[in-house]
Order: structure tokens, then sequence, then C-alpha cells
């Protein structure tokens, strides 16, 4: 009987046991679930989306090319959506941002058809452009079948490189400016090549970010 009894109490001893073993378990994973929720930090982020801070007297920008004939290209400068899709403000060809280089407040957009359209208004707005605004560009669909060599070379006067090679439904993405000395550095082009091709018909997207110096006086 005393061993039967002994045993009884050995047997509720280990169930306690387990069961304060458990609970402890339990508790600790919760604990630290809490803690972790508590002081975990989230990830900085910056104007536009773009992977880190601009220095001072900088503006932030990001931007991407249309995705073939079916999704407008997206223009953000200083946290400011400028053009997109969602917007309603672009269209087929390219599409044209002003920006205050002294400010960085949005002046202007407009996009231009150079597939259907005439390229005479586009000419004339980018001659009536000012000195130190900052021209952000990106293509929809095709933005180089209605080119001529002028708006080329006006375009390559703010500052492009690619302007000049930039072929029917190439994507394209520019941020120069009038008054511009030097080539800008911002700038992506991908050539329209049916064995590269990630569209049917179209390259892919091309994306730019980076951080544009204020104008100084």
């Amino acid at each position: 009987m005393r061993i039967a009894g002994a045993a009884k109490l050995v047997v509720v001893i280990a169930i306690f046991l387990l069961t304060f073993y458990v609970i402890s378990q339990v508790f600790e994973i919760k604990m630290d679930a809490n803690l972790g929720h508590i002081f975990a930090t989230k990830p900085p982020r910056y104007k536009c989306g773009i992977s880190k801070a601009c220095p001072e007297k900088h503006f932030a920008f990001k931007m991407a090319s249309g995705a073939a004939n079916v999704v407008g290209p997206k223009i953000c400068v200083e946290d400011n959506v400028l053009m997109s899709g969602v917007k309603n403000n672009v269209g087929r060809g390219i599409n044209v941002a002003l920006v205050n280089g002294k400010t960085g407040e949005p002046l202007d957009t407009k996009f231009f058809d150079m597939w259907g359209g005439d390229v005479a208004p586009f000419i004339e707005f980018l001659k009536s452009i000012q000195d130190g605004t900052i021209v952000l560009m990106g293509t929809y669909d095709d933005g180089a079948t209605k080119l001529n060599e002028e708006a080329r070379k006006l375009i390559a006067d703010l500052g492009s490189t690619s302007i000049t090679n930039l072929g029917f439904r190439d994507n394209w993405v520019f941020c120069g400016g009038k008054g511009i000395k030097t080539k800008s550095p911002f700038e992506q082009h991908i050539k329209n090549n049916k064995d590269t091709n990630k569209y049917e018909g179209w390259p892919e997207v091309v994306e730019m970010e980076g951080c544009i110096p204020q104008k100084q006086d």
C-alpha cells in the first residue's frame, strides 16, 4: 500500500512538473514575441521611397518608365508624385515634369504623343523651359517615332546622352536641367529588342532614383 501511494505521489509530482514546464515555455515564447514586437524598429522610409536619404540641399526623386502600353510612367520628387497612372496625367509618348531647381516645387506636367501626334508642340514646350528648371522625362509605349533632330538636340541640351539613340518603343527615363553645363548622370535607356524584351514588343520597365543638387544662386 505504501509503495502504491508513493508511486501515485511520484506520478502526480511528475505531471505537475511537466505542466509547469510546458506553461513556462509557452509564456516565455509569448513574452519573447511581445518584447520583440515592442522593441522591433521599422526600417526608415525616405522621400519617394528611395533607398537612402539625400544630403542637404538635394531633392529626392524616383521615376519609372511605362510598362509596354499598359501601365503608365511614374515620376516622384520630394515625396510628391507628379505624374502617374493613378493621377491620370500620363500618356503615350514622352511624359515630362518640370520642377523649380531652387525650391523643388512642381511647375508643370505634360505628355507628348510621339507616335500619332505632332512634334511641333513638344519643341515649343522644350524651348519655353526656363533656366534653372529641373526636367524629368519618361517614355510610355513609344517615345521616339515622331522625334526629329531639333527635338533631340533640345533634349540633349538638357543633359541627355541617350536621346540621340532613342528608338521605336525603347524605354527611357531621364532627369536633367535647363542650363546644365555637363551631361546628366541621371539617365537609363533600354533598347527595344525582340530577343531580350520582357513584354511582347516592349523591353522591361526602367527605374531610376537619386538626389538632384539644389540650384544655387
